[in-house]
């Protein structure tokens, strides 16, 4: 399964809206249930963060999805620097 990590860090004052807007993103997908997508959304005690994308459908969901337009929409005015997207292949996983 593909899987995508994407790291970043809003401006200072920018991480709650960040926030806000992910939860918007995780409301619609649990409303619509794109199949073949898991997705999960980590703020860190610094603020940062991490972006886990799981894809297993032809094209991605996220792409679709308004909230996540919306989302990344203003996303190069809300971080300190361009988010960093790497591959990543699972090495482990409990339970």
């Amino acid at each position: 399964m593909p899987t995508t990590v994407v790291r970043y860090h809003p401006k200072p004052g920018r991480a709650d809206e960040n926030a806000a807007l992910v939860e918007k993103v995780m409301a619609e997908l649990a409303e619509t249930r794109p199949e073949g997508l898991s997705y999960k959304v980590f703020r860190l005690e610094d603020d940062t963060f991490v972006h886990v994308a799981e894809v297993t459908a032809a094209a991605n969901p996220l792409f679709e999805s308004p909230a996540f337009q919306a989302f990344t929409a203003d996303l190069a005015d809300r971080v300190q620097a361009p988010p960093t997207a790497l591959p990543a292949t699972l090495v482990g996983s409990y339970p």
